[in-house]
């Protein structure tokens, strides 16, 4: 950009080193639309880059929260699989109930 710029304010003074002034006239304010639509093009790219790099930062801080839910997710899971395994091991480990007596031998021999 600072080339094509240094280019078109090289050529502007070269066609002012020309005996016509019209001509020279022309050329500077050639030069100077060139430059201001150069300036424009520079100014519209550094704008696209910050939008993108901000775009960037959003969806980054996005994907950080995502993966924190998600790792909250699987630990609450993980809780609740391990609180219902102790659930299941207390009530496995309970005493078995007492088994009915034997009935009485009322027969006489």
């Amino acid at each position: 950009m600072n080339k094509s710029i240094l280019f078109v304010a090289a050529m502007a003074l070269a066609l002012s080193a020309c005996g016509d002034n019209k001509q020279a006239a022309d050329a500077k304010a050639a030069a100077d639309k060139a430059a201001a639509a150069a300036k424009e093009a520079a100014d519209k790219a550094a704008t696209a880059a910050k939008d993108a790099g901000t775009a960037a930062m959003q969806s980054g801080a996005a994907a950080g929260d995502a993966a924190k839910a998600a790792g909250q997710a699987a630990m609450d899971s993980a809780k609740s699989s391990v609180d219902a395994a102790k659930d299941s091991a207390m009530k496995s480990t309970a005493p078995a109930p007492a088994p009915a007596p034997a009935p009485a031998d009322t027969t006489k021999k």
